[in-house]
């Protein structure tokens, strides 16, 4: 990463909690894997697993070895997924990674709809996790290569997804305002 980024910044104090962690993100390009791969290194140091869409993962099938296993939308299989999620997430040794617009959007969108899946996930999950939102943003400013900013809160509310949806967008919606404000 370091021969394609100027720099990276970590902003949020998130305190680890010893459970079994949820990072939730917004999906912009193939960066965001291996940018969340960067931050669990940095931070939480737990076995790292993300959900990819089963045509992906069939192209770019390299990921199984980093922690990468498939979801097939409008298929029977979808429970087996969300019920595999769940249970990765009993372990305070995971980490899962969701991307909750199910697909790549611009970094400049500011409102985000989520798909169905990790309410259904979070019905499956019977133990307490930690639920951790995390916002990618990049800005060049002066420089030739790109700067990374991750952006990183805890969620404590209610594991309903229009709830953490709704809390999501205001979360990023104050990333990028504080983003804005940044200047070299």
């Amino acid at each position: 990463m370091k021969h394609h980024f100027q720099s990276f910044t970590i902003n949020g104090a998130i305190q680890d909690k010893g459970l079994p962690i949820l990072l939730i993100c917004n999906h912009v390009s193939w960066w965001d894997g291996i940018w969340t791969l960067y931050i669990n290194q940095q931070l939480f140091k737990r076995k790292y697993h993300f959900m990819m869409l089963e045509e992906e993962l069939r192209k770019n099938w390299f990921f199984r070895y980093t922690g990468g296993f498939s979801i097939k939308k409008r298929s029977k299989s979808i429970i087996e997924t969300f019920d595999y999620t769940a249970e990765l997430l009993s372990d305070a040794k995971n980490l899962v990674l969701l991307f909750p617009q199910g697909n790549i959007k611009s970094i400049y969108q500011n409102k985000f709809v989520f798909e169905k899946g990790i309410e259904k996930i979070l019905q499956r999950t019977k133990n307490e996790i930690q639920i951790v939102f995390q916002a990618n943003l990049i800005d060049y400013f002066a420089d030739a290569k790109p700067n990374a900013f991750f952006n990183l809160q805890h969620y404590t509310g209610a594991w309903n997804i229009d709830e953490i949806e709704k809390a999501y967008n205001a979360f990023y919606n104050n990333c990028l305002e504080t983003q804005a404000k940044k200047e070299i």
